[in-house]
């Protein structure tokens, strides 16, 4: 919890700067600058710079608006995560290659597919648990930065953000956005899960063996059945047409780093894919609230997320909010700055 909070609060500033370009809102006239290609675009303001807009409006405690729901609600979704978790009887013990397949290692766990479904499927339980429980903590979270735009004060505290959205909106204001927010992290988890079951099974550890398989013959051994120099413990050379070659196979003890890369390549692309939730369930929490920033001509009235959904795509904003570096002004696309 201590770890989480912490990384919660070095990352508000971030998230306060995202969430304001997701409303739309740009401060900022654009500059003409360069691409990477060396032709001169308009670029919008990047993170830094718009920032350095906020610091100079309300100082540097201005860059941490709403970081106390914000720190409530990672608090509390750590510890409903655990528990729901451990409820549904925690992670089952790995599976491991027998040792007479290849690359097979008592300390190298090897996940079936049966036993990836079921642990998505538990985490997938656990997280849209913590998602519905702190949902509320997270609309106020996003009201209070989005109150940037307008100078409001309406959303001052969390206890007083509590009774101001039951008094005017019900329980249901509570979870405005809620639906697509859920939707978007459990395709996230399971795309996450499963491109990276299907790279460690398929592509490293078959490739692995095949490359090692093929270099091995090369080597002279012939009939390919000696025993391959790369899967010893030291790195010996192979023979190549007379010429002495370093084998640079990975090693088993590699694998695992391997597929922690694989794992975090696939979260961050599971991640690109299912942005557009994240920005219709932010734009849904303070759209038509009372501020500034969630009323025209920042955002009209959308009638639902699918609303939103659609107006979005039509403008071609789905992707709005996903850089905050290189911010090129799209054609024929308007933007709101003081």
């Amino acid at each position: 919890v201590l770890l989480g909070s912490g990384l919660t609060v070095l990352s508000q500033p971030l998230m306060y700067v995202k969430v304001l370009v997701q409303v739309g809102y740009e401060p900022l006239p654009p500059t003409l600058g360069r691409n990477i290609f060396g032709r001169q675009v308009y670029q919008l303001p990047g993170l830094f710079s718009y920032a350095k807009h906020i610091v100079k409006v309300d100082g540097r405690a201005g860059l941490f608006k709403g970081l106390a729901p914000r720190l409530c609600s990672s608090a509390i979704g750590t510890v409903v995560h655990s528990k729901v978790l451990g409820t549904a009887g925690g992670s089952p013990p790995p599976l491991t290659l027998p040792p007479s397949q290849p690359g097979a290692s008592k300390k190298e766990p090897v996940s079936s597919l049966e036993q990836v479904l079921k642990e998505t499927s538990r985490e997938m339980v656990a997280r849209s648990a913590a998602t519905l429980i702190t949902h509320p903590f997270h609309v106020i979270t996003l009201r209070c930065m989005v109150q940037f735009i307008g100078r409001e004060t309406k959303y001052s505290g969390t206890l007083s953000a509590f009774a101001t959205i039951y008094r005017e909106e019900g329980i249901l204001g509570f979870f405005a956005g809620l639906i697509p927010r859920l939707l978007g992290d459990i395709l996230s988890l399971w795309l996450c899960n499963m491109l990276a079951y299907l790279i460690n099974t398929y592509a490293l550890e078959n490739g692995v063996w095949i490359l090692g398989s093929g270099i091995r013959d090369l080597g002279g051994t012939g009939t390919g059945r000696g025993k391959l120099q790369g899967w010893s413990k030291g790195p010996q050379p192979s023979r190549v047409g007379g010429i002495q070659v370093p084998l640079l196979l990975p090693q088993v003890s590699t694998m695992a780093e391997m597929k922690s890369y694989s794992q975090a390549v696939t979260g961050f692309f599971a991640s690109m894919l299912t942005y557009p939730f994240v920005l219709v369930s932010n734009l849904m929490a303070v759209n038509n609230c009372g501020l500034a920033g969630g009323l025209l001509p920042y955002a009209p009235t959308y009638s639902s997320w699918l609303d939103c959904w659609s107006q979005l795509h039509r403008e071609g904003n789905m992707s709005r909010g996903n850089s905050l570096f290189f911010r090129k002004v799209p054609v024929g696309k308007r933007y709101v700055w003081d």
